[in-house]
């Protein structure tokens, strides 16, 4: 039998990358590459979602880790915000209506800092001239004469109080009590002996004259509090009058620089009106006064009111603003109001509003990677929150999951007008549109990442100046054409596709480092081609120890797999294994046991729940095509068993069914299978064959194990006809193939690869509806024919242990 026409040729099992395509010495003759290739879906989507300035068409970029996602929105972004102008300054100022809300002033960028500059000078301007005024001989000198005008009319009083009390037979006398009041007899003050030989009608005059007197005194007292009062009111006129007159030139000075700033110019009329209200706090007290620690510390708190707190300075920008917030926590995003402690008391004020990276990225755009913001479901629900009213609240964490009562400020919030990206996997994207209905409404743009694209020219050159640029940038040795040849295969290799080259670039450039490192240590100038392919075996032997350990079991037929001779119902399949970023194939023994009976096929990991659903619907598959194959003229009467020896873990993914067919047949037919064949490829109930993945890993694992045990030029493995175009082999496996040591089969179909591993023919069903004379079909077609008789010579019904029923005994009956 010709097997030949099922072989894949050497110059198939690789796509060679010809070095001679490339016209240059070294990548260092050609222009490095900027931004990244190959993801022209990712940059038209995100140029749309750029462009839209309607609510809710944020962005999402979703693609694997290492396709270029956060290259691509710091380049794209970087030139959209270059076209943008720079959003204004925010400062948050003391309220003087109501100083737990503070208020929020928008102005162009750069006046933020300058306002606050000209602020501070005007008002240690102001504080020292009014110092001066109040010290002043002018002032002292209008201050006296109010104090004398005072002073005459109290003297005036005390005199005409003293005139009064002499009527009354009585002089008053002024002391640091007050004053006192005494009774006269002929001009002198009355004795206690004179009191006392007084009458008690003398008496009662005395004390009703008293009475009198201290009515009299009384009215006084209420006459110099109201001429206390009107001196103080005057002075305190006298004192805003001066102060007025000070500061007014610089208040003026002020409003009129910013008087295209309604708000600006409303604050400075506050702050003079506040300013003119607290003179005695704000004119510093004597240092040697006993209080002046504490009038010190009043006049700072009162002067703090009139500071202004640059929330946000764009002093410094170009353009909008572009932020990349990596650590999201709630503070470092949406900002946060400090607390300081004064005499074990946490207090706090408008100057402590600490802004975050989303007040920074206001009037621009926030880049946040999306791992970072589901750890912490209080950010993403405020990120929402932010987005969908169109406003920024500070508020402390401990607000919102209500975990503490302390009283705080409310700042007034800031508009949010900003457009949010961000990068995550693709899983995240779909359980957020799925699971959150706010996701789908605020993040209208999703703008896909590919991790592969075309193997063509222009791609390829383009992986010459991408290596071109990671040399320039970091000071590497360039690479010769035969080097960048070989990162041109390792990405098809990646791929796992001949036609495509992976967009993995972070993978990629870390062949470039390494390969650099081996050229280091061979001394020389440029990077060859003996280095890439050192830096590729390196980096497979520092992350292949278990895939070695795996393998040193077989050689020690620890664990059983033959890679010579025939046997009845036992094949190889072939199994991937994934351990981080590596992976690797190995062969796994796979064997069929069939008996006359009704259980069907039996799957042993499905039955012990070892297998996924997958593959289980591999195994399930199989009960069709057996049907649909050989149950067209009688009941399929079998009982089969399945299972993979020696697996001590769980199994996925239908690529193994062809080989589990092949077994099955195999016990049928009593027709020995060739053990030095490994099968993969899943199968349909028509008897296809389809692709599956990891096809290199698979027969690079195959071969490893048979160049071990001895290769006798029979050995090889089946792949689907479909995965010949993925095929990329190491150079060790294609020579074996073209030696002839080792071999790769492609089929389409079931009736194909039977012929391979059988050396028998399939056999097809003749017009006479009976299969080929001497073909694997017939002989499993005729097994099959005499179960089905004899179980209708049993009667159709057999027990559990195939005991036909009809031979039971009557003990034997009662029992069951």
């Amino acid at each position: 039998m010709n097997l030949n026409k099922y072989r894949v040729e050497p110059d198939k099992l690789a796509r060679k990358c010809n070095p001679a395509i490339f016209k240059f010495a070294s990548t260092a003759e050609i222009k490095p590459l900027k931004g990244i290739i190959g993801q022209d879906r990712a940059v038209r989507s995100l140029a749309f979602g750029l462009d839209m300035d309607s609510p809710g068409y944020n962005v999402y970029l979703s693609g694997p880790f290492g396709t270029g996602k956060t290259t691509l929105a710091r380049e794209m972004l970087e030139k959209k915000a270059r076209h943008q102008a720079v959003p204004p300054d925010l400062l948050y100022v003391y309220n003087f209506a109501d100083p737990d809300t503070p208020r929020l002033i928008e102005i162009p960028a750069g006046k933020g800092r300058i306002l606050r500059k000209d602020l501070n000078e005007q008002l240690e301007q102001i504080l020292e001239q009014v110092s001066r005024v109040f010290e002043g001989e002018a002032f002292e000198f209008r201050k006296n004469q109010v104090l004398s005008s005072f002073l005459e009319d109290t003297n005036n009083m005390y005199l005409r109080l003293d005139e009064e009390a002499h009527k009354y037979g009585f002089s008053i006398s002024r002391n640091q009590n007050g004053i006192s009041t005494v009774p006269l007899k002929d001009g002198e003050a009355l004795k206690q002996e004179e009191y006392l030989s007084m009458s008690e009608e003398e008496r009662a005059d005395l004390v009703r004259r008293s009475a009198a007197v201290q009515e009299k005194i009384n009215e006084a007292f209420r006459q110099y509090r109201e001429l206390e009062k009107s001196m103080k009111q005057k002075i305190a006129a006298l004192e805003i009058e001066t102060a007025g007159s000070v500061i007014s030139p610089h208040f003026n000075r002020l409003s009129r620089k910013y008087r295209q700033f309604p708000r600006v110019t409303q604050y400075l009329e506050e702050i003079k009106k506040d300013f003119l209200g607290h003179l005695e706090l704000l004119i510093k007290p004597e240092e040697n006064a006993p209080v002046a620690w504490f009038k010190n510390l009043d006049r700072r708190t009162a002067l703090r009111r009139y500071q202004v707190n640059l929330f946000v300075d764009n002093s410094e920008l170009k353009s909008a603003p572009l932020v990349f917030e990596n650590n999201p926590t709630f503070s470092n995003l949406f900002g946060q109001i400090e607390y300081e402690s004064e005499f074990g008391v946490l207090t706090t004020d408008f100057t402590k509003i600490k802004a975050g990276s989303i007040h920074r990225a206001n009037g621009g755009y926030l880049v946040l990677h999306v791992y970072d913001l589901i750890k912490n479901y209080y950010v993403w629900d405020t990120l929402k929150r932010v987005l969908k009213n169109q406003q920024i609240y500070i508020e402390s964490i401990g607000k919102i999951i209500g975990v503490t009562n302390t009283e705080t400020l409310q700042p007034e919030p800031v508009p949010a007008k900003l457009k949010v990206v961000i990068i995550g996997e693709p899983i995240y994207y779909y359980l957020l549109y799925s699971l959150d209905e706010e996701f789908q409404k605020l993040f209208k743009i999703r703008a896909d990442f590919d991790i592969e694209m075309e193997r063509n020219r222009q791609n390829i050159m383009d992986y010459a100046r991408l290596i071109s640029s990671v040399c320039e940038s970091e000071n590497l040795r360039h690479f010769s054409p035969g080097a960048v040849a070989g990162v041109v295969e390792y990405g098809s290799r990646m791929a796992e596709d001949q036609n495509k080259l992976s967009t993995l670039f972070n993978k990629l450039v870390e062949i470039i480092y390494e390969s650099n490192r081996w050229a280091e240590y061979d001394k020389e100038e440029l990077v060859s081609e003996s280095h890439v392919c050192k830096a590729i075996a390196e980096k497979r032997y520092r992350s292949s120890m278990m895939e070695d350990k795996a393998r040193e079991y077989m050689f020690r037929d620890l664990v059983m797999i033959d890679v010579k001779g025939q046997k009845v119902g036992q094949i190889n399949g072939l199994a991937v294994y994934e351990m981080g970023e590596h992976s690797f194939g190995k062969p796994v023994r796979i064997t069929a046991k069939t008996f006359m009976g009704e259980k069907g096929l039996i799957n042993i990991e499905r039955e012990i729940l070892m297998s996924g659903s997958i593959h289980s619907k591999g195994i399930l598959t199989l009960n069709g095509y057996l049907g649909a194959q050989y149950a067209q003229d009688k009941p399929l009467t079998l009982s089969a068993s399945l299972t993979f020896e020696q697996s001590y873990y769980g199994i996925e993914g239908d690529s193994a069914s062809s080989a589990e067919l092949y077994a099955l047949l195999s016990s049928l037919a009593d027709l020995p299978l060739y053990q030095g064949i490994a099968v993969t490829g899943s199968v349909n109930q028509n008897g296809e064959i389809q692709a599956v993945g990891g096809v290199n890993q698979k027969i690079e694992g195959f071969y490893a194990v048979c160049k071990h045990k001895g290769l006798d030029g029979r050995q090889g493995v089946i792949i689907p006809r479909q995965n010949v175009s993925q095929l990329m082999l190491s150079d060790e496996v294609i020579a074996a193939v073209e030696t002839g040591a080792f071999h790769v089969w492609a089929v389409a179909t079931i009736d194909e690869g039977l012929e391979i591993v059988t050396g028998v023919p399939a056999g097809i069903r003749e017009e006479s509806g009976k299969f080929t004379s001497g073909s694997v079909h017939e002989l499993v077609d005729k097994k099959l024919s005499s179960w089905s008789a004899r179980r209708a010579y049993y009667g159709g019904e057999t027990d559990r242990d195939n005991t036909p029923k009809r031979f039971r005994s009557p003990r034997r009956r009662r029992e069951i």
